[in-house]
Protein backbone atom coordinates (compact mmCIF):
# COMPACT_ATOMS: atom_id res chain seq x y z
CA UNK A 1 0.00 0.00 0.00
CA UNK A 2 1.33 3.45 -0.98
CA UNK A 3 2.27 5.98 1.69
CA UNK A 4 -0.17 8.92 1.62
CA UNK A 5 1.47 12.32 1.61
CA UNK A 6 -0.56 15.44 2.33
CA UNK A 7 0.63 18.50 0.42
CA UNK A 8 0.21 21.63 2.50
CA UNK A 9 1.29 24.38 0.15
CA UNK A 10 1.69 28.02 0.90
CA UNK A 11 3.90 31.06 0.85
CA UNK A 12 4.73 30.48 4.55
CA UNK A 13 5.46 34.19 4.89
CA UNK A 14 6.31 33.30 7.68
CA UNK A 15 5.53 29.76 8.79
CA UNK A 16 3.71 29.85 12.16
CA UNK A 17 2.46 27.46 14.84
CA UNK A 18 -0.93 27.12 13.15
CA UNK A 19 0.76 25.47 10.14
CA UNK A 20 2.61 23.01 12.38
CA UNK A 21 -0.45 22.25 14.51
CA UNK A 22 -2.36 21.35 11.34
CA UNK A 23 0.44 19.19 9.92
CA UNK A 24 0.81 17.35 13.23
CA UNK A 25 -2.93 16.83 13.58
CA UNK A 26 -3.44 15.48 10.05
CA UNK A 27 -0.58 12.99 10.34
CA UNK A 28 -1.35 11.86 13.90
CA UNK A 29 -5.10 11.51 13.35
CA UNK A 30 -4.59 9.39 10.23
CA UNK A 31 -5.78 11.66 7.44
CA UNK A 32 -2.34 11.17 5.86
CA UNK A 33 0.87 9.34 6.75
CA UNK A 34 3.00 12.46 6.42
CA UNK A 35 2.60 16.16 5.52
CA UNK A 36 4.98 17.87 3.13
CA UNK A 37 5.12 21.61 3.81
CA UNK A 38 5.43 22.77 0.20
CA UNK A 39 6.81 26.26 -0.33
CA UNK A 40 5.08 28.20 -3.10
CA UNK A 41 6.96 30.99 -4.82
CA UNK A 42 3.74 32.94 -5.51
CA UNK A 43 0.07 31.96 -5.38
CA UNK A 44 -1.51 32.99 -8.74
CA UNK A 45 -4.61 34.19 -6.83
CA UNK A 46 -2.63 36.45 -4.46
CA UNK A 47 -0.54 39.60 -4.74
CA UNK A 48 3.22 39.45 -4.10
CA UNK A 49 3.19 42.44 -1.73
CA UNK A 50 5.31 41.80 1.37
CA UNK A 51 6.57 38.44 0.12
CA UNK A 52 10.18 37.94 1.24
CA UNK A 53 12.75 35.90 -0.71
CA UNK A 54 12.12 32.20 -1.36
CA UNK A 55 15.45 31.33 0.30
CA UNK A 56 14.47 33.05 3.55
CA UNK A 57 11.03 31.44 3.68
CA UNK A 58 12.59 28.06 2.93
CA UNK A 59 15.16 28.55 5.72
CA UNK A 60 12.34 29.28 8.19
CA UNK A 61 10.43 26.19 7.02
CA UNK A 62 13.54 24.06 7.56
CA UNK A 63 13.92 25.46 11.10
CA UNK A 64 10.22 24.87 11.82
CA UNK A 65 10.14 21.27 10.55
CA UNK A 66 13.16 20.11 12.58
CA UNK A 67 11.93 17.64 15.15
CA UNK A 68 8.32 17.72 13.95
CA UNK A 69 7.29 14.11 13.50
CA UNK A 70 5.08 13.51 10.48
CA UNK A 71 6.18 16.58 8.52
CA UNK A 72 8.88 17.41 5.99
CA UNK A 73 9.76 20.40 3.82
CA UNK A 74 9.23 20.21 0.05
CA UNK A 75 10.78 22.82 -2.26
CA UNK A 76 9.70 21.32 -5.61
CA UNK A 77 7.78 24.43 -6.70
CA UNK A 78 10.87 26.64 -6.51
CA UNK A 79 12.27 24.87 -9.60
CA UNK A 80 8.98 24.79 -11.52
CA UNK A 81 7.62 27.37 -14.01
CA UNK A 82 5.81 30.36 -12.51
CA UNK A 83 3.11 31.13 -11.74
CA UNK A 84 2.81 27.97 -9.73
CA UNK A 85 -0.32 25.86 -10.30
CA UNK A 86 -1.22 23.14 -7.81
CA UNK A 87 -2.20 20.59 -10.47
CA UNK A 88 1.27 20.89 -12.05
CA UNK A 89 2.92 20.40 -8.65
CA UNK A 90 0.80 17.33 -7.87
CA UNK A 91 1.48 15.84 -11.31
CA UNK A 92 5.23 16.40 -10.93
CA UNK A 93 5.25 14.89 -7.43
CA UNK A 94 3.32 11.85 -8.70
CA UNK A 95 5.83 11.47 -11.55
CA UNK A 96 8.86 11.74 -9.25
CA UNK A 97 7.46 9.58 -6.45
CA UNK A 98 5.33 6.82 -8.02
CA UNK A 99 5.50 4.86 -4.75
CA UNK A 100 3.49 7.56 -2.94
CA UNK A 101 -0.09 8.79 -3.05
CA UNK A 102 -0.64 12.55 -2.80
CA UNK A 103 -3.55 14.52 -1.34
CA UNK A 104 -3.91 18.28 -1.35
CA UNK A 105 -4.54 20.07 1.97
CA UNK A 106 -6.35 23.43 1.85
CA UNK A 107 -8.24 25.68 4.21
CA UNK A 108 -11.99 26.16 4.03
CA UNK A 109 -11.34 29.71 2.73
CA UNK A 110 -9.64 28.19 -0.33
CA UNK A 111 -12.33 25.52 -0.71
CA UNK A 112 -14.90 28.29 -1.20
CA UNK A 113 -12.95 29.52 -4.27
CA UNK A 114 -11.65 26.11 -5.37
CA UNK A 115 -13.58 26.29 -8.64
CA UNK A 116 -11.26 29.19 -9.65
CA UNK A 117 -8.19 26.95 -9.41
CA UNK A 118 -6.67 25.32 -12.49
CA UNK A 119 -8.24 21.87 -13.11
CA UNK A 120 -10.13 21.57 -9.80
CA UNK A 121 -12.05 18.51 -11.03
CA UNK A 122 -8.87 16.64 -11.87
CA UNK A 123 -7.27 17.57 -8.52
CA UNK A 124 -10.30 16.01 -6.78
CA UNK A 125 -10.45 12.95 -9.04
CA UNK A 126 -6.73 12.15 -9.29
CA UNK A 127 -5.49 13.22 -5.88
CA UNK A 128 -8.23 14.23 -3.45
CA UNK A 129 -8.50 17.27 -1.22
CA UNK A 130 -8.49 17.50 2.57
CA UNK A 131 -10.21 20.68 3.76
CA UNK A 132 -9.49 22.02 7.24
CA UNK A 133 -11.58 24.69 9.01
CA UNK A 134 -10.60 28.38 8.93
CA UNK A 135 -12.38 30.95 11.12
CA UNK A 136 -15.19 32.68 9.25
CA UNK A 137 -15.26 30.21 6.33
CA UNK A 138 -17.76 27.50 7.14
CA UNK A 139 -18.10 24.52 4.84
CA UNK A 140 -21.42 22.72 5.12
CA UNK A 141 -22.21 19.12 4.14
CA UNK A 142 -23.94 20.45 1.01
CA UNK A 143 -20.63 21.97 -0.12
CA UNK A 144 -18.72 18.68 -0.12
CA UNK A 145 -17.87 16.85 -3.33
CA UNK A 146 -16.52 13.40 -4.20
CA UNK A 147 -12.78 13.33 -3.57
CA UNK A 148 -13.02 15.89 -0.76
CA UNK A 149 -12.54 15.11 2.94
CA UNK A 150 -13.50 17.53 5.69
CA UNK A 151 -10.94 17.37 8.50
CA UNK A 152 -12.10 18.17 12.01
CA UNK A 153 -8.79 19.86 12.83
CA UNK A 154 -8.55 22.32 15.71
CA UNK A 155 -8.97 25.91 14.56
CA UNK A 156 -6.14 28.36 15.21
CA UNK A 157 -7.15 31.93 14.42
CA UNK A 158 -3.65 33.00 13.43
CA UNK A 159 -2.26 34.10 10.10
CA UNK A 160 1.03 35.11 8.53
CA UNK A 161 -0.52 38.53 7.85
CA UNK A 162 -1.13 38.98 11.60
CA UNK A 163 2.44 37.85 12.38
CA UNK A 164 4.00 40.24 9.83
CA UNK A 165 1.99 43.21 11.12
CA UNK A 166 2.89 42.43 14.73
CA UNK A 167 6.61 42.14 13.92
CA UNK A 168 6.47 45.44 12.00
CA UNK A 169 5.00 46.99 15.19
CA UNK A 170 7.88 45.60 17.27
CA UNK A 171 5.91 42.85 19.03
CA UNK A 172 7.59 39.70 20.38
CA UNK A 173 6.18 36.81 18.33
CA UNK A 174 8.22 34.04 19.96
CA UNK A 175 5.21 31.98 21.11
CA UNK A 176 3.36 32.40 17.80
CA UNK A 177 6.19 30.92 15.75
CA UNK A 178 7.96 27.55 15.78
CA UNK A 179 11.11 27.44 17.96
CA UNK A 180 13.96 29.28 16.26
CA UNK A 181 11.88 31.05 13.61
CA UNK A 182 11.45 34.32 15.50
CA UNK A 183 15.20 34.36 16.20
CA UNK A 184 15.84 33.89 12.47
CA UNK A 185 13.42 36.73 11.65
CA UNK A 186 15.02 39.04 14.24
CA UNK A 187 18.61 38.17 13.24
CA UNK A 188 17.81 38.85 9.58
CA UNK A 189 15.67 41.95 10.28
CA UNK A 190 12.71 40.54 8.33
CA UNK A 191 9.23 42.10 8.23
CA UNK A 192 10.43 45.37 9.78
CA UNK A 193 8.94 48.71 8.74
Amino acid sequence: MKETIGILGGSFNPVHIGHLMLASYLSQWGYVDKVWLTLSPLNPLKQASGLIADTERLAMLDIAAKGLAGAEVCDIELAMPRPSYTIDTLDELARRYPDKRFKLIIGSDNWLVFDRWRDPGRILADYGVIVYPRPGYDVTAEMTRPGMTLAKAPVADISSTFIRAAIADGKDMTVFLPPGVFTYITDNRLYRK
